[in-house]
């Protein structure tokens, strides 16, 4: 998070170098600093941090691939660097570091502001600087997947979609990697896959079946008899490049299983377009560790024996599942961990609906302390995202495992609310990426 003492500094102090010799070239600090040109400065931070979404056909409202594409749009691009909701980047900096990080570093949003207020020159473009490669991506893609014919959403403004994926293997194999590449980018907003193995195939065919058009209605989860244990393989929300799972883990797939594809998707106000989304997995025949993503929240706000109330007419409801995760892995995990085994936590995520106002997750040590995983201190339900640790962290025996959230149900006309599957109702839901 940018610390507002940090706003105040003078750009020149960001830029400016104290003595800079080049032949004649001499300049003292009471010099102004160079002017800021799109070639040399601006072109690389846009194209490396925002031309992902803001892209032809992207789920950004409009293009920033060129500098006329930015000058036509510069008060808006001021407007959101100012207001630090541009790259959109969710997690507290106060909580942890994540790799891949899309938000703007202090001298990013210093050059930027000042393209703006000086005029938004284009500059010399022998200039150009280089413009760095974007981070993180898959490294390879060994199985490639495709929905079995396109989708036409059909609720409006947002559709959850379910498509079951036959998965190609035939001897058991491991996911290493995973990246989405949705067929129409101005409508697809999240991507989640999950694993349907052998034995729960039937189940996810039968809500196909009973749901007229390709797949079905979900929500929250791939539906099923119990969506709260779903496995997942692997997601991607705008910007994401997909990723390579931490080195030497994996997600054990076995033959005959298959992939149930959710897609979210949100129509921005305009007429519904087709899509046909595909996956792509790295895949490898063994690994050191077998991973496990483990969803984290209290079964009986999900099986309503201890409802998860969000009253009407409250600005400001809390619930927090808070419990020993160690002693249940064997369970939780169907036997993929063990219980009383320590684990690591390599990845963080963290799911409400449109209520929520901000989620937290973090490690309650037995000696009391509270170390803390993600904190999403301002929630929107239209940027949720995985988010992978610098450094991975350790859950011993004896810790906690925290998920809190925080809803406002108080806008006029509110009705209480609880655990559900659909976009009106709520979750309160931690994701962690756990191997031991």
């Amino acid at each position: 998070m940018l610390r507002p003492s940090l706003l105040r500094v003078l750009p020149g102090a960001l830029l400016a170098v104290a003595t800079a010799c080049s032949g004649n070239d001499i300049r003292t600090p009471n010099d102004p600093a160079p002017p800021v040109t799109w070639h040399k400065h601006v072109a690389p931070i846009v194209q490396s941090k925002c031309a992902n979404c803001h892209t032809e056909g992207g789920i950004g409202p409009f293009p920033l691939e060129t500098y006329a594409d930015v000058y036509a749009h510069r008060s808006e691009v001021r407007a959101a660097v100012q207001a630090r909701t541009m790259p959109p980047w969710p997690p507290s900096s106060e909580c942890n570091t994540y790799q891949h990080d899309r938000s703007l570093s202090a001298e990013q949003q210093v050059l930027l502001t000042r393209w703006v207020d000086e005029g938004a020159t284009e500059g010399d473009p022998a200039t150009a600087a280089t413009t760095p490669a974007p981070v993180g991506g898959l490294s390879r893609a060994d199985v490639v997947l495709k929905m079995p014919e396109p989708y036409l959403p059909t609720h409006s403004p947002d559709d959850y979609r379910c498509f079951i994926i036959d998965w190609p293997e035939t001897r058991t194999r491991y996911i290493t990697g995973f990246r989405a590449d949705p067929g129409n980018r101005a409508t697809v907003h999240h991507v989640i896959a999950f694993l349907a193995a052998p034995s729960e195939v039937a189940d996810f065919e039968s809500l196909d079946a009973a749901s007229p058009g390709p797949g079905y209605t979900c929500f929250g989860g791939p539906g099923g008899a119990d969506a709260s244990r779903a496995k997942w393989l692997g997601a991607w929300a705008p910007g994401s490049l997909g990723q390579d799972f931490p080195a030497g883990t994996g997600l054990r797939i076995e033959p005959g299983s298959k992939v149930v594809l959710q897609v979210h998707y949100n129509d921005h106000g305009q007429a519904a377009a087709s899509d046909l989304s595909s996956i792509a997995f790295k895949v490898d025949d063994t690994v050191e560790k077998v991973a496990y993503v483990q969803p984290w929240t209290n079964p009986a706000w999900v099986n309503g024996t201890k409802p998860m109330r969000i009253p009407a007419g409250t600005a400001d409801t809390s619930h927090l599942w808070s419990l020993e995760l160690t002693p249940y892995l064997g369970f939780t995990t169907g036997g993929v961990l063990l219980n009383n085994v320590p684990v690591t936590i390599h990845n963080a995520a963290l799911h409400m609906h449109t209520r929520g106002t901000h989620a937290r997750a973090e490690i309650q040590r037995a000696s009391g302390a509270r170390e803390c995983l993600l904190d999403i201190p301002h929630w929107d339900f239209h940027w949720q995202g995985n988010y992978a640790l610098e450094k991975p962290v350790q859950l011993w025996n004896g810790d906690k495992l925290n998920v809190e959230c925080h809803w406002d149900n108080s806008a006029p006309g509110a009705t209480d609310r609880a655990w559900g599957e659909g976009t009106d109702d709520e979750m309160c839901l931690g994701v962690f990426y756990l191997t031991q």
